[in-house]
């Protein structure tokens, strides 16, 4: 390891804050890189994110629509979800995928692992390609008022380069499946 590469950062204290079904949050008590004393919140999130980019055979996708509540807006996303850090992440996703959008797929590709948000908090995300897709029910939970938007993948690209799609993994997840399948990055 680099110099560079080292915890420049000394925890003196550490505290928890506040904790749900789905986060914990820190208070700790550090010396700042420069010396100084300080704190540092942390949000520990207790799911992984899983997201998932469902490709048909005649090359569409599926986007999710929702009311994001701590945006107070509609926000346009892949398929995603929550995984307990203990369980399978592909696992995870299958569920996800069936859930949000009925498909079972049987072809899966692990195409992204990312921090949402790596200042504040320590969540990990992961995005799958699945194809080779079959229908099915869908299975919503309490929580979720959703629709289902099916188009051809490049139109997902475009809403993802146009910022009509703003969700990180859902960025991050469309851009790299769109490398790694030769979709073009510009409308044309």
């Amino acid at each position: 390891m680099t110099d560079e590469q080292h915890n420049p950062w000394t925890k003196l204290s550490s505290e928890d804050i506040y904790h749900n079904p789905w986060i914990k949050v820190r208070e700790d008590r550090v010396l700042t890189p420069a010396g100084n004393e300080g704190i540092y919140g942390v949000v520990s999130m207790k799911n992984k994110a899983i997201g998932i980019i469902p490709i048909d055979d005649e090359g569409y996708t599926y986007l999710i629509g929702q009311y994001r509540y701590p945006l107070d807006e509609y926000s346009w996303e892949i398929p995603m979800g929550g995984g307990l850090v203990e369980n399978d992440i592909l696992e995870s996703a299958k569920r996800e995928l069936q859930e949000e959008t009925g498909f079972t797929a049987a072809k899966w590709t692990n195409i992204c692992r990312l921090h949402t948000s790596n200042s504040v908090t320590d969540e990990e995300g992961f995005v799958f390609l699945a194809q080779e897709l079959t229908p099915g029910d869908t299975a919503f939970e309490e929580t979720e008022v959703l629709q289902i938007k099916r188009l051809p993948f490049s139109e997902a690209v475009h809403m993802a380069m146009n910022n009509q799609i703003t969700d990180a993994i859902s960025v991050a997840g469309i851009l790299k499946a769109a490398l790694l399948l030769g979709v073009s990055l510009n409308r044309g």
